[in-house]
């Protein structure tokens, strides 16, 4: 009955709104121009075209029991002389989801086939056709749209199977705590999706520390609030709520859900030690480690900031201790960061004090709780303590040794008997008192040696007490400058041109001081009274005057003892006797001969000096060839073929013939060789014959002398007979050095070295030896004669005829 009921409103609505659209059409027909429908005015007797029907929206219930069900009926209103046939297609029936409506094709009947659902199709739209038996369509598709109707068929969810949230402790009632959210499948739209929450039960964490009700919830959001004061970490460390959600206000469908609240903690505990005192042990001398741990308790929640304590030292003057916290026990751990003195303190009492990292709620001004920590300090045996390291001294280079340059350098905290002594002195300067460690000046100092770096010489000292313990300290000696050496003139001799009138005319000199400043320049020189007449001093800076003559002095050599003084305190001074030379000059200032001088002029060399000088040097020549020739012609006749090597008449007659060496000397028996005095001055040459070398064509007392030098002072002891050790043969040849380089009466380096007796009965043997293992015969010595007359020997000694 429901149905044929449901059928004839729809077909009622249906015949209203076709005939309310034919009416529609032909008002619209009439206004409309006839050109715009030419198919009208193609017959007489043309069926009008109607509009299509409008069918509205088919509503069916979901999850229905009565299937099949007829849902609606269509009809063509079309006269056809044979059978129509209906046809639906859409999802739903063709199309996914399918086999879900069909249609009867003889009466139009469309119906359901199995329940619907709405959470999954929420609507159909399915098209309706009219055909002939052949298939040709008879009239346009009608639209039917089938609605599906909701049902309270899904139960609410909650979004997350437990919710977590937290809250402080003590939070006034009203503070929001969380959210809990659930969804509903059914249709929003309808109260079958209104959901409402509630809280059904609540539990505490441990159970039953709270019973009273703690929280509610917004029915409509969710919100989860306190209701009421008391949370107290301390007391309860969370709660557990079982809640619910139901759709239709509540009166529908139900879920339950779980929510878990903890109490968060603040810092309304301060932290308290337990115990309030201790007692430690720490060793002297020792620093980096740890004496002792303390305790302390605090009832909020570990691992926070809450918990965590901070320790403080209120009592340690010298800074000797430390303490910090362990962050996994919270305790106090007590270091010793300076080394302690049991001689100075055997015990030392701290108070400690501690609070949290987070600053305190509640009870801001509550006192920290404080602990005392007794230190017994342990005593151990201590090595020495140098007073300063490095041990510095300031001295003068010229110390006098034996001075005691530094007292008290140490001490022994156990008062242990000590020793010293000096464990590194490159010059061996210093000494030290075993017993009392006074550093002593051993020696002089020297400025000028390797191991002294910028005035600065180092050392090491070494204690050692009873028990073995030893330190060592740098000792720094910063020496002072002292004047020690006296300058000394250079040059002792030179010239000076006779013309005093010259401005430029004079000798310059200066001085050597082995002494660094302000020991040295500038130095003083000055004229001794006996000199002073002829000759003065021109100043030309720091280092250097100016030796002048007064007045034109005759040509020749002058002896001027010159006091030179350094500006070093106590001021030194030496005297030295200058060799000045005074010449006649040439227009450069160089001194020339007299034969220049009388004849030269001032431009160069006259013609007839220069006529003297090929003369001299032609007649120079004709004598050196004359001699080469007697000489030859000598030796030739004193040399007798196989008779051996250079044979004269007597041994006195060979010394015409010895070749001139660099004093080498004829073997270890040939100790004459170092009698002879080279260039002897015929002042200083002894009367006994044969002790010195005159120089060939120089009569004896005629030997020529030192221009650069004096002659009337004494020459130093020449050492004059080697030693027997090889090992002083070093200190031997040293002090020969030393004595040449002080006598003032040797000639110049230049000069040629002369000598005429090599000595006698050497050990060595001949020459000859050499060319033992070969014939002489074999070798042909004929071209040794044209080498020369002194090389004619060597083929006579291996002529073989």
């Amino acid at each position: 009955m429901a149905v044929r009921m449901l059928m004839a409103c729809v077909l009622g609505t249906l015949l209203c709104q076709v005939w309310g659209s034919a009416e529609t059409q032909d008002k619209e027909d009439k206004l409309r121009p006839q050109a715009l429908y030419p198919w009208r005015n193609q017959g007489k007797g043309m069926v009008r075209v109607k509009r299509d029907w409008i069918i509205p929206p088919i509503r069916v219930l979901e999850n229905s029991k009565q299937v099949p069900e007829d849902l609606v009926q269509i009809k063509s209103d079309k006269i056809f002389t044979g059978e129509v046939i209906y046809k639906l297609e859409g999802p739903g029936v063709d199309q996914e989801p399918k086999n879900l409506f069909e249609i009867d094709d003889k009466s139009g009947v469309i119906r359901s086939k199995r329940p619907l659902d709405r959470e999954k199709d929420r609507s159909f739209t399915l098209k309706a056709f009219a055909l002939s038996p052949s298939g040709e369509r008879l009239e346009n598709p009608t639209t039917i749209e089938i609605v599906v109707l909701d049902q309270n068929d899904n139960r609410p969810a909650f979004t997350q199977k437990q919710f977590n949230g937290a809250v402080s402790e003590f939070s006034v009632p009203g503070t929001s705590v969380m959210s809990v959210s659930a969804t509903d499948a059914d249709d929003p739209m309808t109260e079958n999706a209104h959901l409402s929450y509630s809280i059904i039960s609540q539990e505490s964490i441990p159970a039953n520390t709270v019973t009273k009700t703690m929280f509610g919830i917004n029915n409509e959001t969710g919100a989860i609030y306190t209701r009421d004061v008391g949370l107290d970490r301390e007391v309860v460390k969370s709660f557990r709520l079982k809640l619910q959600v139901g759709d239709m206000g509540g009166m529908g469908l139900t879920r339950d859900g779980v929510a878990i609240i903890d109490v968060s903690d603040i810092n309304n505990n301060a932290p308290q030690f337990s115990p309030a005192s201790y007692s430690m042990t720490a060793v002297e001398n020792l620093k980096e480690y740890e004496v002792g741990r303390v305790n302390v308790t605090d009832k909020d929640d570990r691992g926070t900031g809450n918990w965590e304590a901070k320790y403080f030292i209120s009592n340690d003057p010298h800074g000797n201790f430390a303490i910090t916290t362990d962050p996994d026990t919270n305790q106090g751990v007590l270091m010793v960061v300076k080394p302690l003195d049991y001689e100075t303190q055997k015990e030392c009492t701290l108070i400690l004090k501690v609070e949290n990292i987070n600053r305190l709620d509640k009870a801001p001004n509550l006192p920290a709780s404080t602990a005392t920590v007794v230190v017994s300090v342990v005593n151990e045996n201590e090595a020495p303590h140098f007073r300063e390291d490095p041990i510095k001294i300031v001295v003068p280079e010229s110390v006098v040794p034996g001075t005691i340059l530094k007292r008290d350098i140490a001490y022994d905290p156990d008062n242990s008997e000590l020793r010293y002594e000096i464990s590194r002195d490159p010059e061996r300067w210093l000494d030290i008192n075993r017993n009392t460690g006074d550093i002593i000046a051993k020696r002089t100092f020297n400025m000028r040696s390797p191991h002294v770096k910028n005035n600065i010489y180092n050392a090491v000292v070494k204690v050692t007490d009873a028990d073995g313990l030893s330190t060592t300290a740098t000792v720094v000696i910063t020496l002072k400058e002292t004047n020690d050496f006296p300058p000394q003139l250079f040059p002792l001799s030179g010239s000076v041109c006779r013309n005093a009138g010259r401005a430029s005319s004079g000798l310059v000199l200066t001085a050597v001081d082995e002494d660094l400043p302000p020991h040295a320049a500038p130095f003083i020189f000055e004229m001794t009274d006996d000199a002073s007449n002829n000759w003065t001093f021109i100043h030309v800076n720091d280092t250097h005057s100016l030796l002048q003559p007064l007045l034109e002095l005759e040509t020749g050599e002058y002896a001027v003892t010159v006091l030179v003084s350094d500006s070093g305190s106590p001021v030194l001074s030496a005297y030295a006797q200058v060799n000045v030379t005074v010449c006649l000059c040439d227009s450069f200032g160089d001194c020339k001969s007299e034969a220049g001088a009388i004849f030269g002029s001032s431009v160069g060399i006259s013609f007839f000096a220069l006529i003297i000088i090929m003369v001299c040097f032609a007649l120079l020549l004709l004598l050196l060839l004359l001699a080469v020739a007697v000489t030859t012609c000598g030796r030739r006749h004193q040399i007798k073929k196989g008779s051996g090597l250079l044979v004269g008449d007597s041994e006195d007659d060979i010394r015409d013939n010895v070749l001139n060496y660099d004093e080498q000397g004829g073997g270890e028996e040939d100790e004459n060789a170092f009698n002879i005095d080279l260039l002897w001055n015929p002042l200083d040459a002894p009367s006994t014959p044969g002790s010195y070398c005159p120089m060939p064509g120089v009569p004896r007392g005629k030997q020529p002398l030192r221009r650069d030098a004096p002659h009337n002072l004494p020459s130093p002891t020449y050492p004059r007979r080697p030693p027997a050790d090889p090992t002083d043969i070093e200190d031997y040849i040293n002090d020969g050095l030393e004595a040449a380089d002080n006598d003032p009466n040797v000639p110049p380096y230049d000069t040629a070295l002369i000598y005429d007796y090599e000595g006698e009965g050497s050990l060595a043997g001949s020459l000859s030896s050499i060319a033992s293992s070969s014939s002489d015969g074999d070798q042909d010595y004929d071209y040794l004669n044209d080498w020369g007359p002194r090389f004619q020997k060597l083929a006579n000694m291996y002529d073989p005829r």
